[in-house]
């Protein structure tokens, strides 16, 4: 499981004195794209330059805990099978002290050439799951 450690930013807090729920999918973010950097080795700014587009079609994500100043976080990534061929999914967890304060399904793919497809690194990282 790749993994992502965080500070919670105190720019984050809203009034109620937690992190405002639209930073959640930030952090999920940074690291889904460490992830591809790191255990994939897909810079996206450079698959975007070549051009190739990798975009996130949709989203679940559940809140468990708020998250507050002061959070250690970490944020997990695991690629997983869609159920569309030229699609994949992104299981993404934020724990605090191995507590889950939220959890997502990100549904992504690539487009090249106009058309939706999952780069043979993604296809090659999804085969050794099942391998």
């Amino acid at each position: 499981m790749f993994k992502k450690i965080y500070s919670v930013d105190e720019q984050h807090i809203d009034f109620q004195g937690v992190v405002d729920g639209l930073y959640y999918p930030f952090y999920m973010e940074w690291t889904r794209h460490a992830y591809m950097k790191e255990a994939l080795g897909l810079d996206l700014e450079q698959e975007f330059a070549e051009g190739r587009m990798h975009m996130i079609l949709e989203y679940n994500l559940r809140f468990r805990k708020s998250l507050v100043k002061g959070d250690e976080v970490t944020v997990t990534c695991a690629l997983a099978a869609n159920e569309k061929r030229n699609r994949v999914n992104f299981i993404q967890q934020i724990l605090v002290n191995d507590t889950v304060y939220a959890e997502a399904v990100f549904v992504a793919t690539c487009l090249a050439n106009g058309r939706p497809v999952v780069p043979d690194a993604v296809r090659k990282a999804l085969e050794a799951l099942t391998a």
